[in-house]
């Protein structure tokens, strides 16, 4: 997915920044990036590298000795190489993104056809979705009004963070499906995704940015750009599965939501009378863990870790380039406690099931490992449509999911005219799809919260709330 971190401050914030950034490292695989404004040479400093299979920290820390300034930004992107530095009308700057254009190809035929505008195209081809933003941007007469613009006509999403000469300017997605925070110490501000990584740092938080919320910041402190809007569709996923635990949105901590959305699943069970009879509930690591904790305390199973995941040499089992590589690296980090699965019978809880492809290893690993019964839960409802807003579940084909590829298998063409039947357990279709996944994967028995239970563990206002993975409205 992404995402970003920026500071600006009456002393040099250069390390502030690199581990504002290092800590949002958990959102992104593939690039990281800096840019620091020194006022005393009156230039911007810029780097980026690849984290594929280095981590942010590591690829940075040569940098720091030549990095110098009272202001600059970074990201960690999954996608395009940022932040980069725009020279146009409306002054030199850098800028980051994070978010996903759906619409690229046509904006760029429809407003920079003519022969005196380039884009630099990636591998791929495509336009680096942070070029095309400034572009847009610049279509325009001063920043706030391009960053406006470019919001108003981009179909997908775009948070966006500027660095000027004169401070940094934040603004939240149209419809804040990303939240943007502000903190603030003595000596400045910052700008965040994730509150825990400035609170580290010695700043608490102040101030919140509504939807498409524009906000500028200097040492002094922020001010509002541009009013926020009414309307907001904030990402379920933030609480379910990338955002840290330590960290809040909209007023509701990660960690919090997650126990309590494992309590409801626990609950709904068990008065449903589908508690299977179990040694213990686990957490699929690590972001199926709290939900699993919640799960336990609510249905009194105990919990426990029958396996752990060897992480100091492969933090990442998605980090290899090659995916044999990958697969390969998945089993490796799986260690097994047998005494905690040798003819146990487990419940195991994951934050959500998305294509179902390591989901089917562990499952085998279990039973080689002399599991009884393995028995799955999955924190949100069936995913049923690629995220067409953030670079999560998003997939050239909703038939890459598991849920639907499933229901193609089961029913063609015409079952897909009946997703949100399947979706719903209490059906004959929602049970059907339960008992073929369950075949397919190896589950004796499997389940998936709500999207009621789901909106009831986050517990703020439900139209504030975007669940389009999951039931496909906007």
């Amino acid at each position: 997915m992404g995402g970003f971190f920026g500071a600006i401050s009456k002393q040099d914030c250069v390390l502030d920044i690199f581990f504002g950034v290092d800590y949002h490292s958990h959102l992104g695989t593939r690039r990281g990036g800096m840019a620091i404004y020194d006022e005393a040479s009156g230039g911007f400093q810029r780097q980026i590298h690849n984290i594929e299979n280095t981590p942010f920290r590591t690829k940075f820390e040569g940098d720091l000795s030549d990095f110098r300034g009272h202001s600059g930004i970074g990201c960690i992107s999954d996608m395009d190489p940022q932040p980069l530095l725009v020279r146009s009308h409306l002054g030199l700057y850098a800028i980051t993104t994070v978010g996903i254009i759906n619409n690229d190809e046509e904006l760029v035929q429809q407003y920079f056809s003519d022969h005196g505008h380039q884009f630099m195209a990636q591998s791929s081809g495509k336009v680096n979705a942070s070029e095309l933003t400034a572009a847009l941007i610049n279509q325009k007469d001063s920043l706030v009004e391009g960053i406006r613009y470019a919001q108003e006509i981009i179909q997908g999403s775009s948070t966006i963070l500027l660095l000027t000469q004169d401070g940094i300017i934040a603004a939240r997605d149209k419809l804040g499906r990303l939240p943007v925070l502000v903190g603030q110490n003595d000596q400045g501000c910052c700008v965040s995704f994730e509150s825990f990584a400035y609170q580290k740092l010695g700043y608490h938080t102040a101030y919140e940015l509504g939807p498409g919320e524009i906000v500028r910041l200097t040492a002094e402190g922020y001010e509002s750009l541009s009013p926020a809007g009414e309307e907001m569709r904030i990402c379920a996923f933030l609480w379910t599965y990338y955002g840290y635990p330590n960290s809040n949105y909209e007023g509701v901590n990660v960690e919090v939501m997650r126990y309590r959305n494992g309590e409801i699943m626990a609950r709904d069970e068990v008065a449903q009378g589908r508690l299977p009879k179990v040694d213990f509930v686990a957490g699929v690591p690590d972001s199926g863990v709290p939900h699993a904790i919640g799960f336990a305390n609510r249905s009194g199973k105990p919990f426990a870790r029958p396996f752990v995941k060897y992480t100091p040499t492969w933090p990442r089992s998605f980090m290899p380039v090659n995916q044999d590589v990958r697969n390969q690296v998945a089993k490796m980090k799986q260690i097994p406690v047998p005494e905690l699965i040798e003819g146990k019978k487990l419940l195991f809880v994951d934050d959500s099931i998305v294509r179902g492809t390591q989901l089917r290893e562990t499952v085998e690993f279990l039973y080689e490992s002399g599991a009884a019964e393995v028995h799955m839960r999955s924190a949100c409802p069936p995913i049923m449509y690629g995220c067409k807003y953030l670079n999560f579940s998003r997939s050239n084909n909703d038939l890459e999911l598991l849920s639907r590829r499933t229901i193609q298998e089961l029913e063609g063409d015409e079952g897909q005219q009946h997703l949100e039947e399947y979706a719903d357990a209490s059906t004959e279709r929602g049970q059907c799809l339960l008992k073929s996944i369950c075949q397919k994967l190896g589950f004796d028995s499997l389940g998936y919260q709500s999207i009621h239970g789901l909106l009831e563990a986050i517990g703020i206002d439900q139209s504030k709330i975007c669940t389009y993975c999951w039931t496909g409205k906007e």
